[in-house]
């Protein structure tokens, strides 16, 4: 019965998220709301940026409304949030989202300094804790087990943050961002359905209906013709708070509910290209004495585009790479340990850098020759 009601809850978000997009659009352009060019931005043509607004409404409403469909067809004690601990995460979940929802809006329409916004990050970061979510322990990855909650909250609150900014930072060309949001809810979900922890499985696949319809706006969508449309802010902060509380969820360890400690780097296995490539800028500006919070054109998709891939060939690539870690994560740690396998990623991940970057250093050559 879950499962058929996961899957017709899966069809209203996306049939709710195909009829309000177009009417953000009809908004957008009567009020003159579109998208600034920068030093990240690739696209041509006028573009709104306020798909985003669209993701939590629709994800509290498909919530809600399940909630109240189980109610009703089997009574209170059989509903998602029958538990006062779920209770209590799913409602300051949906307030971290409102609030990320509110500050996201702020930024796409009048701006939002980077401080005000990471301010605002790490306060609905401190929710999880709160509401009793948090790393306690890494399960021998480094060597490290149990950890107490003076190392765990905060870390977890940066985790959060920096998880956040990820998905945001990684929002550079059409369907990135939200293609590894549809890729990370997607194996979340499959590993909830697996181990029936319904609520969270609801939750993910609610968001894969949102996405899908937005997808193909942002990707298929033509800018003459007024039927394309960018996330903004309001959608890259909202997805990447939803995937690390996801992500944590499904990392700690609970005996009655999930199978293997291993949990902890298959959650993290979605993650890992957006991860990877905020640590590689970051390093990058670091080196070279740039500001870290001024866009630039040094993240992943603005290689395979000096590579001369298209858009579309390049985010379909970065995709396929994405989805690779996580088959080879799945794959590798029934036979290694979580560090080997973790460890194993970092190199996997600089090997392809460096083949990048020699790929892009080829071509300059013979791109002069031309």
């Amino acid at each position: 019965m879950m499962l058929l009601a996961i899957a017709l809850f899966l069809v209203l978000a996306a049939c709710l998220s195909f009829l309000l997009i177009p009417r953000i659009l009809v908004i957008a352009f009567r009020k003159r709301l579109f998208d600034l060019l920068d030093e990240r931005k690739d696209h041509v043509g006028i573009v709104p940026r306020l798909g985003g607004i669209s993701f939590y409404p629709i994800i509290f409403f498909c919530f809600a409304f399940c909630e109240a469909f189980m109610a009703f067809l089997f009574g209170r004690e059989t509903t998602l949030l029958s538990s006062s601990e779920l209770f209590m995460q799913v409602s300051l979940l949906f307030c971290g989202l409102i609030l990320l929802f509110l500050i996201g809006i702020a930024d796409d329409l009048v701006g939002v300094r980077y401080w005000k916004k990471f301010l605002g990050q790490f306060v609905v970061a401190a929710f999880f804790p709160l509401s009793g979510l948090y790393f306690n322990d890494f399960y021998g990855l480094f060597g490290i087990e149990a950890v107490s909650p003076w190392i765990g909250i905060p870390f977890t609150a940066i985790f959060v943050v920096f998880i956040t900014n990820a998905i945001n930072l990684i929002d550079g060309i059409d369907g990135l961002a939200s293609g590894l949001c549809i890729v990370a809810f997607s194996i979340l979900g499959i590993f909830f359905l697996v181990w029936h922890a319904w609520i969270w499985a609801l939750l993910s696949f609610v968001t894969v209906g949102v996405l899908i319809p937005f997808f193909y706006f942002n990707v298929f969508g033509r800018a003459d013709r007024c039927r394309k449309i960018f996330m903004g802010d309001t959608g890259s902060l909202t997805l990447g708070y939803l995937l690390s509380f996801l992500v944590i969820s499904c990392a700690m360890y609970d005996e009655a509910s999930f199978q293997t400690p291993n949990n902890i780097i298959i959650a993290f296995s979605p993650l890992l290209v957006p991860a990877f490539d905020v640590v590689r800028v970051v390093f990058y500006r670091f080196r070279h004495r740039k500001p870290l919070f001024l866009p630039d054109r040094n993240h992943i998709h603005h290689k395979f585009l000096a590579m001369g891939f298209s858009h579309r060939q390049s985010m379909v690539l970065i995709l396929c790479m994405s989805a690779l870690f996580v088959v080879l994560n799945i794959v590798t740690v029934r036979f290694l340990s979580i560090t080997l396998v973790f460890l194993a990623d970092i190199a996997l991940w600089i090997a392809l850098n460096l083949w990048f970057d020699w790929l892009i250093a080829s071509r300059k050559p013979s791109m002069l020759e031309t």
